[in-house]
């Protein structure tokens, strides 16, 4: 800040804010910093010490879990803006799938807003990332009341596209851990089956790999990618029991048969 500033000697007032609309209830935490130290010493006097020398403020507090349907609309600011206080404040109950489709009027207002579609975008990615197939149709029943047909139908589309090449990504990157729990089902179904298997057949590959190598047997980098890269799980599993026994990546990948040439000779 000094180099961008070097006329000021004092910093700017920062105000810290927490927005919460966690699944467990409401806001429990202290909102004093200073309270969230534990202190030694038993006597007051010695934590009076101690206290003095914690960050001492408080933040300000915007509970969504606590405020009713009817006080977030109410709120000032653009539609954008108090749809996404809804949509937060309902992302993780069970009533959100009911309350979407009355709330197209509000979606309605968020299209018409100057750079309303890319806004639109946004809410709708969250509500098919964190919903759930009920939250799902009711987000395509609210494009189709906002958009017309064909518009809704592309971006739907477009939406499952997206979501079943993140679901392949998470697959790779997680291996047995679902990418995505539920998704359209034009498209997430198959991504996520696809991220999964590739995952599986990922996660065999490196134990191939990790067992050469606890064994000292050397994995020229052409062999190495070969593992890798295959994604038959049968392949797989034949290669890692050769992997046991094996004293070289061609007795691997060959069949045995560099194997018996070894014994014939």
């Amino acid at each position: 800040m000094h180099q961008e500033h070097p006329e000021r000697s004092l910093l700017p007032v920062i105000i810290p804010l927490v927005m919460y609309h966690g699944p467990e209830g409401a806001w429990t935490a202290p909102r004093r910093v200073q309270d969230l130290f534990e202190l030694p010493g038993e006597i007051e006097e010695e934590q009076k010490r101690w206290r003095a020398l914690v960050p001492s403020f408080e933040y300000l507090l915007d509970d969504l879990t606590a405020e009713r349907e009817e006080a977030l609309k109410a709120r000032p600011g653009p539609p954008l803006a108090r749809l996404a206080w809804l949509v937060l404040r309902y992302g993780r109950t069970e009533e959100l799938a009911r309350k979407l489709p009355e709330w197209v009027s509000l979606f309605a207002q968020v299209q018409a807003a100057p750079e309303g579609a890319e806004h639109l975008v946004v809410v709708i990615r969250y509500l098919l990332w964190t919903g759930d197939k009920a939250v799902h149709d009711a987000a395509g029943q609210v494009l189709h009341s906002v958009l017309d047909e064909q518009r809704a139908e592309e971006l739907m589309r477009s939406y499952g596209e997206e979501l079943i090449e993140q679901g392949r990504q998470q697959g790779l990157a997680l291996g047995l851990e679902k990418g995505l729990e539920k998704g359209l089902e034009k498209g997430l179904a198959r991504g996520r089956e696809e991220g999964l298997a590739r995952g599986l057949s990922r996660g065999r590959a490196e134990d191939i790999l990790r067992i050469l190598a606890i064994r000292g047997v050397h994995v020229d980098e052409g062999a190495r990618q070969r593992i890798l890269d295959c994604t038959d799980m049968d392949m797989l599993n034949s290669w890692f029991d050769r992997a046991l026994q094996a004293t070289s990546p061609s007795e691997v990948l060959d069949g045995g048969a560099h194997a018996s040439r070894q014994k014939d000779s």
